[in-house]
C-alpha cells in the first residue's frame, strides 16, 4: 500500500492536471509530502479584526468586518474598475479593483457581511483599500477563529496562472486535514520531553496554520531542532566511532623543551583564551585517543604560537611533528619564525617545499626519517610518498579549507594515528563548525593579544584617490609600509577593474621610484623573486608592496599600517577579513581602506558596510551566512550539509547546541540504537541518510 504522503497532487482538489503540471515544474512539488514540507516563507496577522475609524497609517495592512453596502463597475477613459464600499458601525471604507476582478464581481452579494484585508490608504480624505482580498463571513469563522495566515514563495510563471499563496495553503489543508495524515515520530521521549517538543504532526500543521505566535514558535522549535538532531547524531557517532578505532599515541610528559621555552624564551604574556585551548590540545595528546581537533581564531589570535607549544609537547614525548601551510611563502615564513624562536633549544627545524632543491631534499628526508628533524614544516610537497617520519605524533595543518580531503588523508597515513590539529582565520562561525566538523573538536581563540588596537576600516570611491594616496604619504613619513590589493595581474575585457600592472603605474605616479621604494608581488612570480620582495618588504626596505591575493594568509610583517584593497566590492567578507588581517599586527594604529567605484549593488554595499562596521570575525562569518546562505559559502556537495528547511546555521545557535548535546547523550546511552525507545530514531535514520552510513554500523 502506498503511504498517504506519497500521493500525487492530481488528487487535490482544485489542482487538477493542468496547474499540477506547472506546480511540478516550478516549484518541484510532486507528491503530498512534497506540499507538507513547502513551508511558508512569512505570515499575513489576521489575528485581529480593526474597526475603521481606528485606522492608523503607521499600520496600513488592515484587516476589517462589516456590511457590503454597494458594488458596481464603473468605466472611465482610463479603462474599467470594480468598486465596492463596506460598512461597519464605525465608518464606511472603498474597495477598488482595477484589473481581473471578474472573479470578485461574480461572488459579491449586497447586504452581507464580508471579512476584507488589504494596504489601506487615506486617499482625497476618503479611506480606500485597493485589490483587497475579500471573503464572505459564515458562522465557521468563528469556530475556527482568526490566525496567523501564511504566505508561500511563488514564481512568476505560477501567479501568471492563478496560482497563488492561497492555491498551496489549500493543498496544504487538504493533505493535513486527512485522516490518514499522521508522521512518525523519531526523537526518543527521553530527548522531547525535557525540551517540551511537540509532535512532527502537529508542528507540521501549526508551522503551516499558526493560530497565535506560541503555535508558531512551537512549531518552528520542533522543526528546527529536528533537522539538526539528524545531522548531529550523524556528527557524534562518527566521533564515537573513530575515538574507538583510532587509538593515539598516549603523550602525557609535559617536559623540559616545553618548560624551557615557555618559561625562558616565550617573550610575551599568553591570552587566557591561548592557556585554555593549549590545555585542550593536551588533555586529548595525554588521553590514549587520536586528537582530531580544529583551531579556530581570528587572524592575529595568535594559532601559530599554539601550534608550536603542541609541538614542543610532542617533541618532550619523543614525537616528530609537522606543520602543513597552502603556499611556500606562508611555509617558509613559519619555517623562519619557528627556527629562530627556537634558536635556543635542543631542536632541529627542516623547510620542504616544491621549491627545494633535490640535493637539499635528499638531506632533509633523510633526517626526516632517521628521526634527527623534530619539526617539518611545508608545503603540499609534505605529502609526496618519498616523505617517510620515524615517528610522526602531530600533523598541523594551517588553513585547513585550501586543502582537500584526499591530501588531508595522505598527510595522516604518514603514521599511525597521529594526533591532527587543523588551524584556521577563515571566520567559520562555531555553529556552522559543529555541523561540518561534526567528528572534530572545536577549539576557539576568541580574544586578540593585550596592546592590539582595532583596524580601523573605512571605504572611499574612486573621487578620494588623492585623499587617500596623501593619508598613505603621511603614513610612510611615520615609518611605516603599506600594502595595496588588486584582484588581477591584468586587465580583463570582461571585467572593470583597475588591474595591479596598471595600479602600478598609477601608484608610482604619485610616489616616484627611487624615493619610494615600491615592490610587486603575484601568483606568476618565481619564488626565488617572491622570497626577495618579502625580505625587502619583512626588512623594511620596501614602502609599498603591490600585489594580488597571494598575501592574504600568513604574511606577518608588524610595521605595515595600512591596507588598500582596489574594487573591494569583487572580494567576498571572509577574503576582505583576510586581507584586513595583514595589519595590525604591531601596537601602531593601523588601518583598511575600501576603495571602490560607486556604482554599487545591494550584496556589495552590505559586505563593505560589514566590513566598516566590525572587525570581529565571527560576526562577519554570519553576516556572510546571511548574505549568501551555507550552501554558497562552503559550496552544499562538498561540505554535505542538507537544505535546511527551518534551521539557520548563523542564527540557531542555541537549538544548534542543545541537539549536539541530545545526539550525545542518546549515544551514550545506547551506542548502537538498539533500546526499543531508540529503534523509531535508526529506522529515520537509515532512510534519510542515503548514503547507508547507519545499516552499515547497526
Amino acid at each position: 500500500m502506498t503511504d498517504f504522503l506519497d500521493t500525487n497532487i492530481d488528487y487535490l482538489k482544485g489542482v487538477g492536471p493542468q496547474k499540477a503540471e506547472v506546480i511540478k515544474a516550478e516549484i518541484g512539488l510532486f507528491r503530498f509530502k512534497d506540499v507538507l514540507y513547502y513551508l511558508p516563507n512569512r505570515y499575513v496577522d489576521k489575528s485581529k479584526i480593526t474597526k475603521i475609524a481606528s485606522f492608523d497609517e503607521a499600520q496600513p495592512n488592515i484587516q476589517i468586518r462589516g456590511i457590503l453596502i454597494y458594488f458596481e463597475v464603473i468605466s472611465s477613459k482610463n479603462g474599467k474598475r470594480l468598486t465596492a464600499l463596506i460598512k461597519d458601525e464605525t465608518g464606511v471604507m472603498e474597495l477598488v479593483w482595477f484589473k481581473n476582478y471578474q472573479f470578485v464581481l461574480k461572488n459579491l452579494k449586497l447586504k452581507e457581511i464580508y471579512t476584507v484585508y488589504g494596504k489601506a490608504t487615506d486617499f482625497n480624505g476618503k479611506l480606500n483599500i485597493s485589490h483587497p482580498e475579500i471573503k464572505q463571513y459564515s458562522a465557521e469563522d468563528d469556530k475556527i477563529g482568526l490566525k496567523l495566515e501564511p504566505v508561500y514563495p511563488l514564481t512568476e510563471k505560477l501567479k501568471a496562472r492563478f496560482i497563488d499563496s492561497k492555491l498551496i495553503g489549500q493543498m496544504v489543508l487538504q493533505i493535513i486535514s486527512n485522516p490518514s495524515f499522521s508522521l512518525h515520530e523519531f526523537i526518543p521521549t527521553s530527548v522531547s520531553k525535557p525540551l517540551g517538543l511537540i509532535s512532527p504532526t502537529l508542528a507540521y500543521k501549526w508551522i503551516h496554520f499558526p493560530k497565535d505566535e506560541q503555535q508558531m514558535a512551537a512549531a518552528t522549535k520542533r522543526i528546527k531542532f529536528e533537522e539538526m538532531f539528524a545531522l548531529a547524531m550523524r556528527a557524534e557517532k562518527n566521533k564515537v566511532i573513530r575515538q574507538a578505532q583510532s587509538r593515539g599515541v598516549k603523550m602525557s610528559k609535559v617536559g623540559d623543551l616545553f618548560k624551557a621555552f615557555y618559561n625562558k624564551y616565550l617573550d610575551f604574556e599568553l591570552t587566557e583564551a591561548q592557556k585554555r585551548v593549549i590545555k585542550e590540545i593536551q588533555t586529548d595528546m595525554s588521553s590514549g585517543v587520536q586528537m582530531n581537533r580544529l583551531l579556530q581564531g581570528d587572524v592575529g589570535s595568535g594559532k601559530t604560537i599554539v601550534a608550536l607549544l603542541c609541538m614542543l609537547l610532542v617533541a618532550d614525548n619523543g614525537y616528530q611533528s609537522c606543520l602543513m601551510a597552502p603556499t611556500e611563502i606562508l611555509a617558509t615564513q613559519h619555517f623562519l619564525s619557528i627556527r629562530d624562536a627556537l634558536s635556543e633549544l635542543p631542536i632541529q627545524v627542516a623547510v620542504l617545499t616544491g621549491s627545494t632543491s633535490k640535493k637539499e631534499r635528499k638531506k632533509i628526508l633523510e633526517s626526516i626519517a632517521n628521526g634527527e628533524v623534530h619539526i617539518l614544516v611545508g608545503t603540499h610537497a609534505l605529502i609526496e610518498s618519498d616523505v617517510v617520519f620515524q615517528n610522526l605524533g602531530l600533523a598541523v595543518i594551517d588553513e585547513q579549507h585550501r586543502f582537500g580531503v584526499a591530501q588531508r588523508a595522505k598527510l595522516w597515513e604518514k603514521s599511525l594515528h597521529p594526533h591532527i590539529l587543523v588551524m584556521t582565520a577563515t571566520p567559520i562561525p562555531r555553529t556552522l563548525a559543529m555541523t561540518v566538523h561534526g567528528e572534530l573538536d572545536v577549539s576557539v581563540i576568541d580574544e586578540l593579544p593585550k596592546n592590539r588596537k582595532p583596524i580601523r576600516t573605512v571605504h572611499k570611491d574612486e573621487s578620494f584617490r588623492y585623499e587617500v594616496m596623501n593619508f598613505v604619504k603621511t603614513e610612510i613619513e611615520k615609518g611605516r609600509q603599506i600594502y595595496i590589493v588588486y584582484p588581477l595581474i591584468e586587465e580583463s575585457p570582461k571585467l572593470d577593474l583597475n588591474d595591479l600592472m596598471n595600479g602600478y603605474d598609477v601608484v608610482t605616479s604619485y610616489f616616484p621610484v627611487p624615493q619610494y621604494q615600491i615592490g610587486i608581488l603575484h601568483g606568476r612570480v618565481k619564488y626565488e623573486d617572491k622570497e626577495y620582495e618579502m625580505n625587502r618588504f619583512k626588512k623594511g626596505i620596501t614602502n609599498i608592496m603591490i600585489s594580488t591575493t597571494v598575501i592574504e594568509v600568513g604574511v606577518n610583517v608588524p610595521n605595515a599600517s595600512v591596507m588598500i584593497i582596489e574594487n573591494a566590492n569583487r572580494f567576498g567578507l571572509s577574503q576582505l577579513h583576510q586581507l584586513r588581517g595583514r595589519v595590525g599586527r604591531g601596537a601602531e594604529q593601523s588601518y583598511c581602506i575600501l576603495m571602490t567605484k560607486d556604482d554599487l549593488n545591494f550584496p556589495a554595499k552590505k559586505r563593505i558596510n560589514t566590513m566598516c562596521r566590525t572587525n570581529n570575525g565571527f560576526e562577519i562569518s554570519q553576516a556572510d551566512l546571511e548574505i549568501r546562505g551555507p550552501g554558497d559559502v562552503l559550496g552544499t556537495r562538498q561540505s554535505g550539509l542538507p537544505d535546511f528547511k527551518l534551521l539557520d546555521l548563523a542564527k540557531d545557535i542555541e537549538i544548534i547546541d542543545l541537539a549536539k548535546r541530545a545526539a550525545a547523550f542518546v549515544l551514550k546511552n545506547d551506542p548502537q540504537l538498539e533500546h526499543d525507545a531508540n529503534r523509531p530514531l535508526l529506522s529515520y535514520l537509515m532512510k534519510h541518510q542515503t548514503d547507508h552510513f547507519w545499516s552499515k554500523i547497526s
